[in-house]
Formats: structure tokens, sequence, C-alpha cells
């Protein structure tokens, strides 16, 4: 017997604008490794306005504990506000850096 398929599609998808003093602290390459350690498909920028922005997908507790995690973020920053929506599930094979926009 062999063992259904299941789909390899992320659960959600969530894009979220992060606002504070979250660039020049490594804020993004912090969020990469927690993306990462929870199993999280996606990416993250830095805006032009100063805040950084992420695409994350996959698990939906995992995409949770992101957002709490992303609440504190790596120790130098101050995050103010958190803005999320829903995203159209992405296809990314990994959680990577983006270039700033």
């Amino acid at each position: 017997m062999t063992a259904p398929k299941t789909d390899a599609r992320p659960a959600a998808c969530r894009r979220l604008g992060i606002s504070g003093r979250v660039q020049g602290v490594g804020y993004r390459e912090w969020a990469l490794r927690t993306a990462r350690s929870l199993g999280l498909k996606g990416w993250v920028r830095n805006r032009s306005d100063g805040s950084v922005e992420a695409v994350v997908c996959g698990d939906a507790a995992a995409l949770d504990q992101l957002v709490e995690a992303c609440r504190a973020g790596p120790p130098m920053a101050r995050v103010d506000a958190i803005d999320q929506r829903a995203e159209a599930i992405g296809d990314w094979p990994d959680f990577t850096i983006a270039a700033t926009r």
C-alpha cells in the first residue's frame, strides 16, 4: 500500500509590513534565519520608506509564530507596527532576502 499524496503547497501566505527601527539593525538577516527555522518560504526586503516587507508562506501555525517573533525582531530593532494581509499562495523554493524596493 502506498502513502497518499500530500499537497506540497503551503497552507497560507501573508504579506507583512513591519515599521519602526527595522533597517540597519540586521532585521532582514534575522527574519531569514527565523523563517527558515520555522520551515517557511518567501522573501524579506527593505522598503525605501524605512520599513521592512515580507511575503511568507507555509503552515498557518508557523506563520503565527513568525509574526509574534517579528514583533520583537533582533536585539537592536524597535518594531512599532506590523500590518498583515492575506497573500496569494506563491511557489518559492526557500526563504530569501530580496532587493530593496
